[in-house]
């Protein structure tokens, strides 16, 4: 059989995966390819550490270029922007063309900005993508020491899932250290009725109960639509007050994906099986949040975590035209969410409970993941 050559778009956690397991156990007749915006991947679960200022970015990051070295695998600082199934390449927006004849995309999401009227409007700042978050968060921090001494600031963030609620509280806490002279209030939107849907009643109580304590108000049945000067309007043509807004909506699929003859679903994710690979193209292959099953699953980085050993085996399978197996998602997974203050949420369906000793394993958990993929690597 010749040379396969395997393509890996994107370095999400369910990639780190992959490399470690062909780091692990070479395979002398397939060839893999990485391409990436960038030499390191930031790991999801130790976002709110680094927001709240509890960390370095950097130690909140895979290093993709090491990680590839151990792997044996070529590693391309590009991402890629358009893929022929035909043809069996993918070009790359720094004018490259890479063939493959198995590829995986792991590009996780971004979401849809809000409409913007007028002057004078909030600062934005964009959970996702989160491989350029940190851009987007320098540029708001540089603006904010700029402020003048005095004075009442409004955060409101929108969105009351998980990660709305984790990175609100993370960044006032961040803010309240920097510019302690200034009186930083909390606002949050969201457009269901209660926080963190599908959630158990506890681990909503829970995390209503952190918000409270940050100093932030909740506002339920209220979906944010439009910036304006001032603030942001919601479904109803309600204005919200607010001088920093947190955008941590509904994740989608990335825009470039619509122009592929991949099967998407409504909301731009890549349709595949339970096997992680596309219907009738057993050679393409989606995991993490850019990957849409059926029943859908959350866009939570747990998920991609647990797909990765299998999606290695499928992989390495589909390159020696051996038959895909199925993959199992978990019923039930844990959720770790940090509230700001050292302290942290547990929740696990309709199980949930909150104190410091869950922020510290869960620092524990997050840096040990990060570790298993980072030099020196364990032999």
């Amino acid at each position: 059989m010749p040379m396969q050559q395997l393509l890996l778009i994107g370095a999400g956690h369910a990639h780190a995966f992959v490399l470690e397991a062909f780091a692990q156990q070479p395979a002398s007749d397939i060839a893999i390819t990485v391409v990436s915006d960038s030499p390191f991947a930031a790991y999801s679960g130790s976002v709110p550490a680094w927001l709240a200022g509890e960390c370095t970015l950097r130690e909140t990051q895979i290093d993709v270029a090491a990680l590839c070295q151990r792997a044996n695998a070529r590693l391309i600082l590009s991402p890629a922007s358009s893929i022929n199934n035909q043809a069996r390449y993918v070009a790359l927006a720094n004018g490259e063309r890479v063939d493959f004849d198995v590829v995986s995309f792991n590009i996780g999401s971004t979401l849809a900005p809000p409409q913007q009227l007028g002057e004078n409007l909030p600062k934005l700042l964009a959970m996702r993508p989160l491989s350029s978050l940190h851009q987007r968060w320098q540029v708001v921090k540089n603006e904010i020491s700029r402020l003048p001494s005095g004075g009442a600031q409004r955060v409101l963030g929108v969105g009351g899932g998980a990660a709305g609620c984790e990175t609100l509280m993370s960044v006032l806490t961040q803010l309240r250290k920097q510019r302690p002279d200034i009186d930083w209030q909390g606002h949050l939107l969201t457009a269901a009725n209660a926080l963190l849907p599908g959630a158990g009643y506890l681990p909503r109580w829970l995390t209503r109960r952190a918000l409270s304590k940050a100093g932030i108000t909740v506002h339920v049945e209220q979906r944010g639509e439009t910036l304006v000067e001032g603030g942001v309007t919601t479904q109803d043509g309600t204005r919200i007050d607010a001088d920093i807004v947190l955008w941590a909506t509904g994740a989608i699929g990335h825009s470039w994906l619509a122009s592929t003859e991949l099967p998407l679903d409504k909301h731009h994710f890549i349709q595949v099986e339970n096997t992680l690979a596309v219907a009738s193209q057993p050679t393409i292959f989606a995991a993490g949040d850019c990957a849409a099953l059926t029943p859908a699953l959350p866009n939570a980085g747990v998920y991609a975590v647990r797909m990765g050993p299998h999606l290695a085996d499928n992989l390495r399978r589909a390159c020696h035209s051996e038959p895909l197996l199925p993959w199992q998602p978990p019923e039930r997974v844990l959720a770790l969410i940090g509230t700001g203050d050292g302290r942290a949420i547990a929740s696990r369906g309709g199980f949930g409970v909150s104190g410091r000793w869950v922020w510290q394993w869960k620092k524990r958990i997050d840096a040990r993941f990060i570790a298993r993929f980072n030099p020196p690597f364990e032999s």
